[in-house]
């Protein structure tokens, strides 16, 4: 899923698979922040 780009979406025109693909990506970022607070703090 990762390989969707903006390139991908230019030649297909899937608007909506590009809308998810960024929100997933968003949600993904989010998740990875909160992990790493989460493993700072077991260490400490």
């Amino acid at each position: 899923m990762r390989d969707f780009t903006w390139k991908v979406f230019t030649l297909t025109g899937d608007i909506d698979a590009y809308m998810l693909y960024r929100t997933l990506e968003d949600e993904d970022e989010e998740v990875d922040e909160d992990s790493l607070e989460t493993d700072e703090q077991v260490l400490h």
